[in-house]
């Protein structure tokens, strides 16, 4: 009776596992929305849990989706295992003759090694905080009224400029580049871009930067899409801060 309750869910794990989520639009919209830390949005099995529960929320809401904590923590009890039990294997002596260059060599192998691929998301995501405050800045000044007119005008087109750079970054950070340059995946790779809110956002930024006349009002949405990415990063980064709290 066992199996035969299991056999369903292994069947829809399945269908879930092979589920084609790069042509999905609606699965880069959700992952942009979830907020985890750039180490862990990295792991695989961190990926395949939420795509678990995107499948169970938009295609099959009988799928049951099991807790990621103890796989993880299992995972690392067995990586953990051989280490500890080789190391009690060695002598006392050896031990503490080698352990200062062990321990040298070992610290700046893990730091390098670990800390590159995280520390490259982190300066991705510190520059399009840094565009999207700077956008912030330049939006309020161009739509307070007691600004003077030519620097409203000028703030006015570098707030457009902005969200420009800024939709650009979200979309090669979402995308990345295209698989192949032919026709065939360049297509797919434009079908799944273009329904994206930063691609959308792009071309809003770029249509009122190159009209000829400012319109104040414009700069509303892009005060918005700021504000929320912004409120994004500081919540991330800085949930423990007293002052964000």
């Amino acid at each position: 009776m066992g199996e035969e309750r299991e056999d369903p869910q292994r069947l829809k794990r399945i269908a879930a596992a092979a589920y084609d989520y790069d042509n999905d639009p609606r699965w880069a919209d959700y992952w942009s929305n979830v907020l985890i830390p750039p180490h862990l949005a990295s792991r695989s099995e961190v990926v395949d849990h939420y795509k678990r529960k995107f499948y169970q929320r938009y295609i099959d809401p009988d799928l049951v989706v099991e807790a990621m904590s103890s796989g993880s923590s299992s995972q690392a009890g067995r990586q953990s295992a051989p280490s500890s039990s080789s190391s009690t294997t060695t002598s006392e002596p050896a031990r503490s003759r080698s352990s200062g260059k062990l321990s040298g060599s070992t610290a700046r192998s893990s730091g390098s090694s670990a800390t590159s691929p995280s520390s490259l998301a982190m300066d991705r995501q510190t520059i399009q905080f840094s565009i999207n405050a700077w956008v912030l800045v330049v939006a309020v000044l161009a739509i307070f009224p007691l600004v003077p007119k030519s620097l409203s005008n000028r703030a006015y087109r570098l707030s457009f400029m902005g969200t420009v750079v800024s939709s650009l970054i979200s979309v090669y950070s979402l995308y990345g580049k295209p698989r192949a340059w032919n026709m065939q995946a360049l297509q797919v790779y434009f079908q799944s871009v273009v329904v994206a809110k930063d691609f959308i956002s792009f071309i809003y930024g770029l249509t009122f930067l190159t009209a000829p006349v400012n319109l104040r009002f414009a700069l509303i949405p892009v005060l918005c899409r700021t504000v929320e990415h912004v409120a994004k990063f500081l919540r991330r980064n800085f949930t423990r801060s007293l002052l964000y709290r």
